[in-house]
């Protein structure tokens, strides 16, 4: 089971359960892949909520390769997942979650993004798009 105090999830690609986190090598791997220059200017990419497809296959990519997993992100590119487009963007949005969002943000994205009083979580974590 996935340990959200560490930033870990688990989703399923390709049928097969998979554990993702991304550990501060994987971070320097977004930095250098999107250019930015700093963990900040990462994230502000990620609260814009506007990524690509390619950007999600990069950072599903860091997530497995932070918790092991020898992948390319073209091995990436041809992995299925539940929900088509939809489950792609909810596993990003999860991982995104569970590494800048914290534990709080990180239960509420599992819980369907949705807080007590019904608003969602987006508005106070950094991922892009409804989980």
């Amino acid at each position: 089971m996935a340990n959200l105090h560490r930033g870990e999830i688990d989703a399923e690609l390709d049928g097969e359960p998979r554990r993702l986190v991304l550990t501060l090598g994987a971070l320097a791997e977004l930095e250098a892949a999107f250019g930015d220059g700093d963990m900040l200017a990462l994230v502000s990419r990620f609260e814009r909520g506007r990524l690509s497809a390619s950007d999600c296959m990069r950072i599903i990519g860091a997530g497995l390769r932070g918790a092991g997993a020898a992948v390319r992100d073209d091995d990436v590119a041809t992995m299925r997942v539940d929900g088509g487009a939809a489950g792609y963007v909810e596993i990003v949005a999860r991982l995104l979650t569970a590494t800048f969002g914290g534990t709080g943000a990180a239960r509420e994205a599992d819980l369907g993004g949705c807080d007590a009083d019904g608003g969602g979580a987006a508005a106070r974590t950094p991922f892009p798009g409804p989980t």
